[in-house]
Order: C-alpha cells, then structure tokens, then sequence
C-alpha cells in the first residue's frame, strides 16, 4: 500500500468515527435547545463536505444517515 493509499484510510477512519460522533449528538436527548440543533445541522453539512471527498462506503452511509437526522420532521394536519 503507498503513502496516499494508508493517509487516505486513515482519514476514511477518522470519518466514520467523526461520523459515529455527530450522530450521537443528533439525539434528541442530547440536542435540545435551537443553538444546539444549528450547530448539529452546521457539523452535518461540514462532514457531507468531507464524506462528498471519500470512497468509503461506510462514510457515505453515515452521511446519508447523518442528512436524515436534520431534516424536519413534517407532521400530517388535517381539518374540516
């Protein structure tokens, strides 16, 4: 395996644990206020800029994981 080969794993590593992390900040225990759930979605979008550079498909899982936990949640209303 050559120098770019090992330094890109290395980062594909790095992605899935950064990944790993933000996705346990997008639990709702854990993300309450609106401050806290701008910052999840700012941290989202930076780590889909990174995953949009990888190979790797588990970064791009995560990723796609990742999207779904900041998108609203749409509620079906309903009148007469």
């Amino acid at each position: 395996m050559n120098g770019v080969a090992k330094h890109d794993r290395a980062l594909d590593e790095a992605l899935v644990s950064l990944g790993a992390i933000v996705l346990r900040l997008a639990d709702p225990k854990v993300t309450r206020t609106a401050a806290e759930r701008r910052a999840l979605a700012q941290s989202v979008r930076q780590y889909g800029l990174c995953a949009d550079r990888s190979a790797d498909p588990r970064v791009h899982r995560l990723r796609a994981e990742l999207d779904e936990t900041v998108k609203p949640k749409l509620r079906l209303v309903w009148s007469k």
